[in-house]
């Protein structure tokens, strides 16, 4: 498989490994947008979010707030951003991964999201909130 985090959890590329157990693998992001950001990466390959079966979602998510603590607890950040990103625009490599980014005062890491509140009517809205509820 040409997958490089599948390469990663066979060995077969080093990383620097934060955390292991039979579900999930956390290594230390190699782009280090700031100090400590790390990737929690299911053993299991799955493409994206779409395709993450609940079981396994489970399993991962249920790590996050230890491995958060551990990111807090070692580098003191102000915060930390949790970020999935799927498909286009931003999803690099298809695998499943969920990125922990501490945040620290002058940290130059960029998450923006325009606030549109008062741009939306109630009836978009409700065909939004209709919209979703259709596939759930």
């Amino acid at each position: 498989m040409d997958c490089i985090f599948c390469k990663i959890i066979q060995k077969e590329i080093p990383s620097y490994t934060v955390y292991e157990d039979e579900f999930v693998l956390a290594i230390l992001d190699i782009s280090q947008s700031t100090k400590g950001h790390t990737l929690v990466i299911p053993k299991n390959h799955v493409k994206n979010l779409y395709e993450l079966d609940s079981d396994s979602a489970g399993k991962i998510f249920e790590r996050i707030p230890m491995l958060s603590r551990a990111i807090k607890n070692a580098f003191n950040p102000i915060g930390l951003n949790v970020l999935i990103n799927t498909d286009k625009p931003l999803q690099s490599v298809y695998h499943f991964h969920i990125h922990l980014i501490p945040r620290y005062e002058k940290d130059t890491v960029l998450m923006n999201f325009d606030n549109n509140f008062g741009n939306t009517s109630k009836e978009e809205y409700l065909e939004r909130m209709h919209q979703i509820q259709k596939y759930l």
